[in-house]
């Protein structure tokens, strides 16, 4: 069945607008955001974690922290990307202008955060390791970040992100725990 021609170019209009949108976006980017004081805070909440974790990282439990890792980015960035496209908050000063979410906190802040919870005490109960992460997460970062001027919640409470943040670490938790890895021989 083929949709009325009314849809197309209703449809066609909205990405036009859309399109025009984020072309003045970029724009209000180069001129206040790009090389600002808070943009730095940005790049370096995307980079320094990431050596961090390098460095203090368990070197023979990388492959299976890693897995969670990108487990955790793509779930918190597509969870990201649907808070900001349904207006419940939105972020001032984007690392990068073309991605809706804020990529320090989805990329490296999460992920890292939690690969480092996993291996610090591992004989720690998980859900102590998960109210310890999500806690902190909800009730102080985020507070933090929209103190900061990065984050600004506008359809969303703090305690909003608590049981996903607690979630997401005893997911994360359970898929480190996986031992149906195989080596893969050359």
């Amino acid at each position: 069945m083929k949709p009325p021609k009314d849809y197309k170019e209703d449809l066609n209009s909205v990405i036009e607008l859309m399109n025009n949108t984020q072309d003045l976006k970029l724009d209000i980017w180069r001129e206040h955001v790009v090389f600002t004081g808070h943009w730095w805070i940005g790049v370096t909440l995307t980079i320094v974690p990431w050596l961090l974790w390098i460095f203090f990282r368990n070197k023979e439990s990388s492959n299976r922290l890693l897995f969670v890792g990108f487990f955790l980015m793509i779930f918190s960035t597509f969870l990201d990307f649907i808070g900001t496209k349904s207006g419940l908050w939105f972020y001032y000063y984007d690392v990068i202008p073309f991605i809706p979410a804020f990529v320090p906190w989805d990329i490296t802040l999460i992920p890292v955060s939690v690969m480092l919870l996993i291996e610090w005490k591992p004989q720690v109960n998980p859900f102590t390791k998960g109210l310890l992460f999500s806690g902190i997460t909800a009730f102080a970062v985020e507070p933090l970040f929209v103190w900061i001027g990065l984050y600004q919640p506008v359809h969303w409470q703090h305690y909003y992100s608590f049981p996903i943040f607690f979630l997401l670490y005893l997911i994360s938790h359970f898929l480190s725990k996986r031992k149906n890895f195989k080596q893969v021989s050359n």
